[in-house]
């Protein structure tokens, strides 16, 4: 519950893309080699896609997310060099359907408080494995995007401060 009353502070669920978080997934795919990356927030039932690269969909259901394993442990990289051999993912409908997800890695996006809010992370459609140097700088690019998401709460919070005191 307090997670999501996280999420929900930021004012970022179902908003418009933003070039800040467009730049830091198409990094990520360059950094990393891979076709697919997205910035990902999870609520209660989905995964929400703020920023995506490499595919044409908005959310995906949170039972079915890979994103919603990374962030069971906050201050872990969740790595899946093939999703074919994983037993908790080798049916999932994103490795059998088309979409073909074969590796995965993802990095939480972690709150001031500690909260894994959801996953900056990258794909791809054959097995993988990131050097120490890659597995660093997607953790560089997770922080930026926690710091942006700070940034747009102060932001949030000054506008507010402002109009009280107009009124």
């Amino acid at each position: 519950y307090l997670k999501l009353k996280k999420i929900k502070e930021y004012s970022i669920l179902d908003t418009l893309p933003e070039k800040e978080y467009d730049d830091i997934t198409q990094l990520a795919s360059q950094i990393c080699g891979t076709s697919i990356s997205f910035i990902t927030l999870i609520d209660e039932n989905r995964q929400w896609f703020k920023s995506k690269l490499g595919v044409d969909i908005d959310q995906t259901d949170r039972d079915i997310s890979f994103c919603g394993h990374a962030i069971l442990e906050p201050d872990q990289i969740f790595s899946v060099k093939d999703s074919r051999l994983d037993d908790r993912f080798s049916d999932n409908p994103f490795v059998t359907g088309e979409s073909k997800v074969v590796f995965y890695t993802g990095v939480p996006l972690v709150s001031p408080e500690g909260y894994a809010l959801g996953t900056l992370c990258v794909i791809d459609d054959h097995p993988k494995e990131l050097t120490n140097d890659q597995l660093f700088a997607l953790k560089a690019l997770s922080n930026q995007v926690v710091s942006l998401f700070e940034l747009r709460k102060s932001k949030i919070q000054l506008e507010r401060f402002a109009k009280d005191l107009e009124n």
